[in-house]
C-alpha cells in the first residue's frame, strides 16, 4: 500500500505566526495545564480571555434545551480557541473539554486585543479561522442531511486522519493514528446518529481492512480507500 499522502494543509493560528508575533504573544499569556475531562471553556461563560492549545486535543459541544452535549467540533495543538466571543463581546456559545491533557497559553481579552492592535496582519488571520469554522461546520451539516451512516461517519474519520497528519506524520505504511481520542458516543452525537450506528459502520469499516479500533483509538489503514467510501455518491 502506498503511503498516505494528505492533502495540503492549513496551517493552524498559532503555525501561521511568525516568530516576533509568537514571542509577544507568549509573553502576554500565562501557561497552563488541563487534565482530562477539564473545562477549558465554559457555554454561556462571559468572554474574559482566549486560550491557544500547545498540545493535546478537546472537543467543542454545545448543550441542547432538553441538557443533552452535541459535539461541534474537536481542537488540537496550534488552535485558537473562544476568539469569537472575546471580539464579539459575547457570552461563550459552547463548551470546550479536553479530551486528553493539555498544555495551553491563556491570553486575557485586553491583552489578546492590544496584540492584535499590534499587530494588525494578524486580525485577518483570526477572521480567516472564523470563517474556516463556519465553513467546515456548513460542509458537514451537508453531509448530515445528503449521507448514509457509515459514508458519513467515513466523512468524518477521513477528515479527522488528514487533521491528525498534520500534527503526527503517517506511519512507514501510509496509516494514520487518529489524534483525539474519542468515544463512540461522541462519534455518535458528532454525525447526529445513535451509538448503535456508529458501532455497525466502524464493524463494517473494519471489517473492510479500512480501520483499526481499540478503546478510544482508531487508526485508519487505508486512508485512500476510506476517502474513497467517504466520497462515493452511490
Amino acid at each position: 500500500m502506498p503511503p498516505y499522502a494528505p492533502s495540503p494543509p492549513r496551517p493552524g493560528f498559532w503555525a501561521a505566526l511568525d516568530h516576533v508575533q509568537q514571542a509577544a504573544l507568549r509573553a502576554a499569556a500565562r501557561p497552563r495545564h488541563f487534565a482530562v475531562k477539564a473545562p477549558l471553556v465554559y457555554q454561556g461563560d462571559e468572554s474574559d480571555h482566549v486560550i491557544i492549545i500547545e498540545r493535546g486535543w478537546a472537543k467543542v459541544t454545545s448543550a441542547t434545551v432538553d441538557g443533552h452535549d452535541v459535539v461541534l467540533a474537536v481542537r488540537g495543538p496550534g488552535d485558537l480557541l473562544a476568539e469569537s466571543a472575546v471580539l464579539g463581546g459575547r457570552t461563550r456559545s459552547a463548551t470546550v473539554t479536553a479530551l486528553s491533557p493539555i498544555r495551553a497559553l491563556v491570553v486575557p481579552a485586553a491583552r489578546f486585543t492590544g496584540f492584535l492592535d499590534a499587530h494588525p496582519q494578524v486580525w485577518m488571520l483570526v477572521t480567516g479561522t472564523f470563517v474556516q469554522r463556519l465553513d467546515d461546520s456548513d460542509r458537514r451539516l451537508k453531509a448530515h442531511v445528503t449521507s448514509k451512516g457509515t459514508r458519513r461517519l467515513a466523512q468524518l474519520l477521513s477528515d479527522l486522519a488528514e487533521l491528525s497528519a498534520q500534527h503526527t506524520p503517517p506511519a512507514p505504511d501510509g496509516s494514520i493514528e487518529i489524534g483525539p481520542p474519542l468515544s463512540q458516543e461522541e462519534l455518535g452525537s458528532w454525525m447526529d446518529a445513535s451509538r448503535e450506528t456508529v458501532a455497525r459502520a466502524l464493524n463494517g469499516l473494519r471489517r473492510d481492512g479500512l480501520i483499526r479500533t481499540g478503546w478510544r483509538r482508531i487508526t485508519v489503514v487505508d486512508p485512500p480507500g476510506l476517502r474513497a467510501v467517504a466520497d462515493d455518491h452511490d
